[in-house]
């Protein structure tokens, strides 16, 4: 079996299932605190059944790059939502985009199959599609409607990180 381990062998183990496990400590550190007497069952119980965060695989498997943005819209396989203020949409868009603003996402996504077909004059999303993605400027409001999007069981849907500041840039070259 294994030998006995000193207090400081515990605390680097501790430490490194921590990274091996691509938690967050102060999530885990969150979730220990809420119960009064913290054992290792309990903090292990914590990294392996927290969410990944920021910056994880599945983090990365949600973002969609400039050229596989392309990809879909040459092929036309993309429901692509602009998230943006209205203004920002008229200033400049991608051809295709839908503008849906941020404050205005979960409500849509609500919406039944008539009245979103109504208000945006295309057909909805539905929840396993694979070919949403949310765009906005910079990627700060697109992550946003993809943490709406999860949440509302569009599990699928993904963002463009680079958003229309990188787009417009690309499209330059």
């Amino acid at each position: 079996m294994f030998p006995p381990c000193s207090s400081q062998q515990g605390t680097l183990v501790f430490t490194m299932l921590s990274y091996l496990l691509s938690r967050s400590f102060f999530q885990v550190a969150a979730e220990v605190n809420r119960s009064s007497y913290p054992t290792f069952g309990s903090v292990l119980r914590a990294f392996t059944t927290s969410s990944p965060t920021f910056g994880s695989a599945s983090e990365n498997a949600s973002v969609v790059t400039y050229s596989q943005l392309k990809t879909m819209l040459s092929s036309g396989n993309i429901q692509l939502f602009d998230v943006r203020n209205p203004d920002e949409y008229q200033a400049g868009r991608i051809s295709d985009a839908v503008n849906i603003p941020l404050g205005n996402l979960e409500e849509s996504l609500k919406l039944s199959t008539e009245q979103f077909q109504q208000k945006f004059d295309i057909k909805p999303p539905g929840k396993d599609d694979d070919n949403i993605v949310f765009h906005c400027k910079g990627g700060n409001r697109s992550s946003k409607a993809l943490d709406i999007a999860h949440r509302l069981g569009f599990s699928r849907s993904r963002h463009y990180k680079g958003g229309y500041s990188e787009w417009a840039e690309q499209e330059r070259k």
